[in-house]
């Protein structure tokens, strides 16, 4: 549960930084290399997240995790268990019921206006003629995309209009665009909470329409003229559905016509274009990567802190005896914190061959009943590496002090 928020929280992070860098860049790559490669640098956010998920390597980390005592101080880990779950589980909630809120919104957003199409006609030139106008011509559709046209498309463009609004809508199911709605649906469904997003889904549909306008009139800037004419004869529309490119639409207008105008050649090649935005995506995805280490380098603890763990699992014929990922401290109780009771607690945990705990005993405790409860929940919480045995994975049982102490207090022996 904490696991998922932690990730959230990171990926958060590591959105608003991509977002701001993007947001700072944008001038200098459109100055450099145009529509196209502003929105191709897009591609550091789906990258960002990619890497998050990616695991560091861990077999070194194993060999140095020291191997001491899990030590319990009252106060900062008291209300771990006793709080911080419940309010866990309250976010947790929160999450999952804003993002299943922005999927129904967005999909019936989606299937809203394919209805208000009505009945589709094959047209000869590979496009759909609908008997509906809710903002066309336009792609429509995720897994199946189709250009549809509407009802007085024939009547309100000329043939030389019709081409290149038909060229347009290709270049974008070509170049997967619908696609890549598709992927900022699920994205903005999950971080629905993020301030950011908004804005950098706008700003990326708006760069996806500038860079299939440049694709479309690159081979042919003589008709740039008529391009814009054939933009402003479209109908008006406002954006809403997800899964649809439209001709025209009103946030980007003056934006598309303002680039049709700009005859200037970029001085960047292309190959250096694409050198530059996979370097920025590459750098930034190596960083958020590697900043895992110090999220995870605090939480792999060896749980076999006595002088003899390596004999002892030689003497049983493991190759590596039982490991813990993650160790969180139980909750000191508060009955002990009054009278300022210290102790140890040695428990006996058995994991299976699954690395799930399967029975935890108390060996001994210097304060039989005061801590046991707390440090048996504790033991079935973590999350546990089985031993290893001939090259697989097998039961065993794994012996763990926890020791509970006060400020200054000494270690009870």
């Amino acid at each position: 549960m904490t696991e998922l928020l932690d990730g959230l929280w990171r990926a958060s992070l590591w959105l608003a930084m991509g977002v701001l860098l993007l947001a700072a860049l944008r001038p200098l790559l459109v100055s450099l290399g145009g529509a196209g490669l502003a929105y191709r640098s897009w591609w550091l956010l789906p990258l960002l997240l990619v890497t998050l998920l990616l695991p560091l390597p861990q077999a070194a980390v194993l060999q140095h995790v020291p191997t001491v005592p899990l030590k319990v101080v009252p106060g900062a880990v008291d209300g771990l268990t006793g709080q911080s779950l419940p309010w866990a589980l309250l976010l947790l909630l929160a999450w999952a019921l804003g993002t299943g809120i922005c999927l129904l919104r967005d999909l019936r957003a989606q299937r809203r206006f394919e209805r208000s199409m009505g009945p589709l006609r094959a047209r000869a030139d590979g496009s759909w003629q609908a008997s509906g106008d809710p903002g066309l011509p336009a792609l429509v559709g995720l897994w199946r995309p189709r250009i549809v046209v509407g009802p007085a498309f024939d009547q309100q463009f000329t043939a030389q209009e019709q081409n290149l609004i038909l060229q347009h809508e290709c270049s974008h199911r070509r170049h997967g665009d619908h696609w890549a709605n598709g992927a900022l649906l699920l994205v903005r469904a999950v971080f629905w909470f993020h301030p950011l997003l908004p804005w950098a889904a706008r700003r990326f549909l708006r760069d996806q329409e500038l860079a299939c306008d440049a694709r479309t009139i690159g081979p042919q800037p003589a008709l740039r003229g008529l391009y814009a004419s054939t933009l402003l004869k479209a109908q008006l529309v406002h954006p809403v559905a997800p899964a649809v490119c439209h001709w025209r639409s009103q946030p980007v207008l003056k934006e598309r016509i303002a680039m049709l105008k700009q005859s200037k050649r970029k001085a960047l090649p292309w190959v250096s274009g694409q050198v530059l935005v996979v370097g920025l995506c590459v750098g930034m995805g190596a960083v958020a990567w590697a900043s895992q280490g110090g999220a995870a380098g605090g939480t792999r603890i060896g749980v076999e802190p006595f002088e003899h763990a390596q004999e002892d699992a030689a003497r049983a014929g493991l190759d590596r005896p039982i490991q813990v990922d993650k160790m969180p401290p139980p909750s000191y109780p508060k009955s002990a914190v009054e009278q300022r009771q210290v102790g140890v607690v040695n428990l006996r945990i058995e994991v299976d061959a699954q690395g799930h705990p399967t029975d935890v005993q108390v060996l001994s405790a210097t304060n039989p009943g005061v801590f046991d409860a707390v440090s048996i929940a504790a033991a079935r919480s973590w999350s546990y590496r089985p031993a290893v045995k001939n090259g697989k994975p097998v039961a065993g049982a794994v012996r763990v002090p926890i020791t509970y102490a006060m400020d200054e207090t000494e270690d009870a022996k």
